[in-house]
């Protein structure tokens, strides 16, 4: 009995360059970009705190009408899977590339350099005004700032 495995990939970065698509044969769009990942982790040795970059290759299929909103410093989300495949190249060397595969359906745009950055503070506050103006006594009627939202309208 053969068992399944499971390869999937999910990865919060910022694009290292323009998106760039090209088209198969059969006219079918590929979208390819760098995506940077970053983490922090502190020195053994010395005590401080370092940053490390690492990038990925995505290739994105199906996707022309996000390419214009792929541009270099952009946040994305990505999830895929993991993909390596090998080529010779012009002096007969074999080489191997890993890359991250996805469709349309799995890339989400997070904001960016040049974008009006939206805390995620700014969702939260109505709700906490709400439930602050209620602990402290205050009128529960629904102010302007809050839209009359109430914890009857949220689903979960």
């Amino acid at each position: 009995m053969a068992s399944r495995g499971l390869n999937k990939v999910m990865l919060i970065g910022n694009l290292g360059k323009d998106a760039e698509t090209r088209y198969t044969p059969s006219g079918v769009a590929v979208t390819n970009f760098s995506l940077a990942t970053g983490r922090r982790s502190k020195d053994q040795q010395t005590g401080e705190w370092k940053d490390e970059t690492d990038w990925h290759n995505i290739v994105l299929w199906r996707a022309e009408n996000l390419v214009n909103y792929l541009q270099k410093g952009k946040r994305i989300y990505v999830e895929g899977r993991l993909q390596t495949r090998s080529w010779e190249d012009q002096s007969g060397n074999k080489r191997y590339t890993t890359e991250v595969v996805a469709d349309a359906s799995g890339v989400i745009l997070l904001g960016g350099r040049g974008d009006e950055a939206v805390q995620s503070d700014d969702f939260a506050q109505p709700a906490r005004r709400s439930a602050t103006a209620g602990a402290q006594g205050g009128s529960s009627a629904p102010s302007d700032d809050d839209q009359g939202i109430t914890d009857d309208d949220v689903p979960f």
